[in-house]
């Protein structure tokens, strides 16, 4: 077993407090404790429930049809439960399929884990959806886990759900499980996809607070399925990497799920409207192509061909001039000609940003 740093932490780690205007962040503009107006005195801060807090998986339990709320594990945020998921099912030597681009962690652990990883590509010109025949192409009798993300980070494309059930249809058939990362399933636009979970006994759903809601600091996320046995064993991953959540952690995502419907309704408000100032703003922009998201809080545009000889200068030109952030394609182990633009934050700031990133363009392409 051996880990390496993620190309795009460390892009985060260089770059992101110094910046002004955040337009490369995967989440809504993140909340702080006074914005909650919670009483947090009474909350004990000793050890917790180690699935998490009853009540917290109650109202987890709730998103998925079907599913009880012994079927749910709280973890860490969607990190750790990527992680423990991927400690319960692997061995070294087993394959895995993962969507791309995609959360770098999704490929990392496994291949950390000894695994041999194969990635199903999300294609610009077919809309970054996936394509079950790709998938079931990839598959093989070694195959124990197909990873999706989806909606997806970072393109905002989402599948449908018939192409959902054909693709719980090719893991089912090869004996195989089907994790799907749901983070941004309460953001989507026009339709909002069943949670895997509710659907097949082979499907996994994981899930988190840090974004539609704005709370990555907390550090809640979930881990969801049917399977009994692979529950327990989740169970015992994380009984050895964190043994339990945060007591206050929990304790704000109970406050904030109770009234989950009527915070929703505003950050989807908020979303939307900053969606629309960057599609007006990308079809001024010819020099980029892109497809529009259906879902979520990030998009995935990519310089058009002989733009620029090196798009990393323009990355480093808006960090540093600009004092602008977004994600370069090389973090994602894609084209560096796509890079992630986050447009969860405050209008203001997405604006601004957008103003900024043309600017750094017209100031390469004169020079």
């Amino acid at each position: 077993m051996w880990f390496r740093r993620m190309a795009l932490e460390e892009w985060f780690d260089e770059h992101q407090y110094g910046v002004t205007y955040d337009v490369g962040e995967s989440a809504v503009q993140y909340l702080s404790f006074g914005d909650l107006g919670l009483d947090l005195k009474g909350v004990p801060l000793r050890y917790g429930y180690h699935k998490g807090n009853p009540e917290l998986r109650a109202l987890i339990a709730e998103q998925h049809q079907g599913i009880p709320h012994d079927q749910v594990v709280v973890t860490n945020g969607a990190s750790e439960a990527l992680f423990i998921v991927a400690a319960s099912l692997l061995k070294p030597g087993d394959h895995v399929v993962i969507e791309h681009p995609n959360y770098p962690s999704n490929y990392e652990v496994p291949r950390s884990l000894g695994c041999k990883v194969d990635l199903l590509e999300l294609e610009l010109a077919s809309g970054f959806r996936p394509d079950p025949d790709e998938l079931r192409s990839l598959i093989t009798p070694s195959t124990k886990l197909v990873s999706l993300t989806h909606p997806n980070n970072p393109t905002g494309s989402m599948t449908t759900q018939d192409a959902l059930e054909d693709l719980l249809q090719v893991a089912e058939s090869c004996g195989c499980y089907l994790l799907l990362d749901e983070t941004y399933r309460e953001l989507a636009f026009d339709r909002r996809l069943p949670t895997a979970a509710s659907l097949s006994p082979r499907a996994i759903s994981i899930s988190t607070m840090s974004k539609a809601y704005g709370l990555p600091g907390i550090r809640v996320g979930w881990i969801a399925a049917q399977d009994t046995s692979l529950i327990r064993t989740c169970l015992a991953v994380r009984e050895q990497v964190t043994i339990c959540n945060s007591a206050i952690g929990e304790a704000i995502a109970v406050s904030v799920l109770r009234q989950g419907s009527v915070l929703l309704k505003k950050v989807r408000e908020h979303v939307l409207r900053n969606l629309e100032l960057v599609t007006d703003w990308l079809q001024l922009h010819q020099e980029l192509e892109w497809v529009k998201p259906e879902a979520g809080v990030v998009c995935f545009p990519r310089i058009r061909e002989g733009v620029l000889p090196d798009p990393e200068e323009l990355y480093q030109l808006l960090v540093r001039k600009y004092k602008t952030f977004v994600i370069p394609g090389r973090c994602f182990e894609v084209d560096n000609r796509f890079f992630r633009i986050g447009y969860g934050a405050r209008f203001a700031d997405v604006k601004s940003g957008l103003e900024n990133i043309a600017a750094a363009v017209a100031e390469l392409t004169q020079n």
